[in-house]
């Protein structure tokens, strides 16, 4: 019974994703009009060759009795009907691969604007390569599979249609044969079609999976040196490589049985044709040229049923690949703004968060009960073990993730109740992991404050002491740098990302593990630019090393979700508490 249920969702889910793949389609009336008329008439026209070749046959009565004149006018005819296949053909094809790359078109802009609205939650859960994967290659690969329905499909139905008609003008009798053995050609494609659509899902998946493995292993190449993961590597890529080659073999195995099956029951048909159509011939009531004309309908009748067996075939796989992008497109978006959203206007960086409850999976609490109280201006540096909640509480802040149960509120408004943008242009976030675009410095410099001046940007990366190496770059401000900030060195990328929070000075800073990647030296100076950076502005401030600190107004021991201690540096070491224990721990044989 399960089975059978699976079954049914799985005809559910394919029959949905071919009413979307419509509606897209759906958007391109007139190039889809176009190109239906072209099929038919590109079909029709080859359909009447047939015909004037008969006539031709039936002209050429015996040696030294040939109707040369006749042949002329069908000779003529042929030119004609043989100059509107091309044209139609050229037109259907013209109309097909802008339908097609229409569609590719707008799937991948609503699937990456879809991804700029899903929630983190879901980013989390699904590794980059895989996502690529399916706004990549799975479209790609749907774009394929459509792109040879819409040239094939269309002039196989009407091809098998005109020439059943064209074969009963002729002889009835030699019609019903062809028909009678259709059904076979039918059964023999949908049984393929049913067995490869599985088959092409799994082999999407592995793809998939192949892809997320490369990208992470290519993405961390450092690492993997590094710790001379090299071989490991290779192993994994050669297990996602076996496992995608199994299921390819089996999939192409069973869409490869389609061509072979389908000449066998072509074969039949001519056969049937000629045996029938020659005992008629035989007695009369067929001339030879209609017989000539029967066995080529014969070859045209039975082609389209190898072209669309293989279309089949291909749209099984793009319908795979097109589930599966649809699939995401589908994903729950983040909680939009209402409609009655606060815009936030003149925030001095007063925070509240009452009885925040949260936790990333049902099953593991996380923070509980949380309570703070942050006035303007004041430093709060967050400090614990690895896992307490640290940067949990950054992602709540700047509502990354909704919480649970509680409220956080900015100027006394409830963020839930205002807009995503202004919350978070309100905060200015340098984290210990860097982004950069593949772009100049200047653009990098300006993403939260597009209108700078020249200026004011220079003003920023002095203080940031980025303004030093930024002019030794080969264009300086004008420097295209590459994926991911190129050649830069870490620091370097980490002074980037600080001077692109210096030029917008919001009321609300968040720094966490902000000079990580720096050296000491130049630390000791963004420390000193940090300070007149904060002052004045609500500063949040996560931290490892305990001696970036000190100078904190409030420090928040956290552990196991909760605040287990709160007050200033010296105040937390006479307590002689767990903040006492981590500061004494970094500290110890330091003199």
């Amino acid at each position: 019974m399960a089975k059978k249920k699976l079954t049914v969702e799985e005809k559910r889910e394919r029959k949905a994703t071919i009413k979307k793949i419509f509606h897209y389609i759906g958007r391109h009336k007139f190039m889809l009009g176009l190109s239906l008329v072209c099929a038919a008439a590109s079909a029709l026209l080859a359909l009447y060759l047939p015909v004037l070749i008969g006539d031709a046959v039936d002209f050429v009565v015996g040696p030294g009795k040939v109707d040369f004149a006749g042949l002329a006018k069908v000779f003529g005819k042929m030119a004609i009907v043989i100059g509107g296949v091309v044209l139609s053909q050229w037109l259907m094809n013209v109309c097909n691969n802008r339908i097609t790359y229409k569609v590719v078109r707008d799937i991948r802009s609503e699937a990456f604007d879809k991804i700029m609205n899903l929630p983190l939650a879901y980013l989390d859960r699904h590794p980059s390569g895989e996502i690529v994967s399916r706004v990549i290659a799975d479209v790609d690969q749907f774009s394929e599979g459509l792109l040879l329905g819409f040239s094939q499909f269309f002039t196989g139905v009407v091809t098998i249609v005109g020439t059943l008609v064209f074969m009963i003008r002729i002889n009835v009798l030699v019609a019903i044969v062809v028909v009678c053995i259709t059904p076979l050609s039918l059964f023999v494609a949908a049984y393929i079609a049913k067995s490869t659509h599985d088959l092409f899902i799994k082999q999407s998946k592995a793809k998939a999976t192949q892809t997320a493995m490369i990208d992470e292993m290519v993405g961390n190449a450092k690492l993997v040196k590094a710790f001379s993961y090299e071989d490991e590597a290779v192993e994994e890529f050669h297990e996602a490589n076996e496992a995608l080659k199994k299921i390819s073999l089996r999939a192409i195995f069973f869409s490869s049985t389609t061509n072979p099956s389908t000449r066998f029951i072509n074969g039949l048909v001519y056969t049937s044709v000629a045996l029938f159509g020659g005992f008629r011939a035989m007695k009369g009531l067929l001339t030879v040229g209609e017989l000539t004309t029967l066995l080529s309908y014969a070859n045209q009748y039975t082609k389209p049923f190898n072209e669309i067996s293989g279309v089949i075939t291909e749209l099984q796989n793009a319908l795979a690949c097109a589930s599966r992008i649809f699939s995401m497109m589908e994903e729950p978006s983040q909680i939009p703004d209402g409609q009655q959203a606060t815009v936030l206007e003149h925030v001095t960086g007063q925070v509240s968060i009452e009885h925040v409850d949260f936790s990333y999976t049902p099953s593991q609490k996380l923070i509980e009960d949380l309570n703070l109280q942050v006035s303007p201006g004041q430093r709060v540096a967050i400090v614990g073990p690895t896992g307490c909640g640290k940067t949990t509480i950054i992602n709540l802040l700047m509502r990354f993730y909704e919480i649970n149960r509680g409220k956080i509120a900015v100027e006394g408004q409830d963020i839930a109740e205002c807009t995503r943008k202004s919350l978070r242009s309100s905060y200015g976030m340098v984290l210990q992991e860097t982004w950069l675009k593949n772009a100049t410095v200047k653009e990098n410099l300006t993403m939260g404050k597009p209108d700078a001046t020249m200026e004011e940007i220079i003003e920023a990366c002095k203080a940031s002491h980025a303004h030093s190496f930024i002019k030794r770059l080969p264009q300086g401000y004008d420097t295209v740098l590459g994926e991911d900030g190129g050649s830069l060195s870490q620091g370097q990328k980490q002074l980037l990302c600080i001077a692109r929070v210096m030029l917008c000075l919001p009321p609300m800073l968040i720094l966490d593990e902000a000079t990580s990647s720096i050296d000491t030296r130049t630390e000791i100076k963004i420390q000193k630019a940090f300070l007149a950076m904060m002052k004045g502005r609500t500063s949040f401030i996560v931290a490892h090393r305990l001696s970036t600190i000190r100078e904190a107004d409030i420090i928040l021991v956290m552990k196991d979700g909760h605040i287990i201690e709160q007050g200033n540096h010296t105040e937390l070491l006479s307590q002689g508490g767990f903040y006492s224990e981590l500061y004494n721990s970094q500290f110890a044989g330091v003199h």
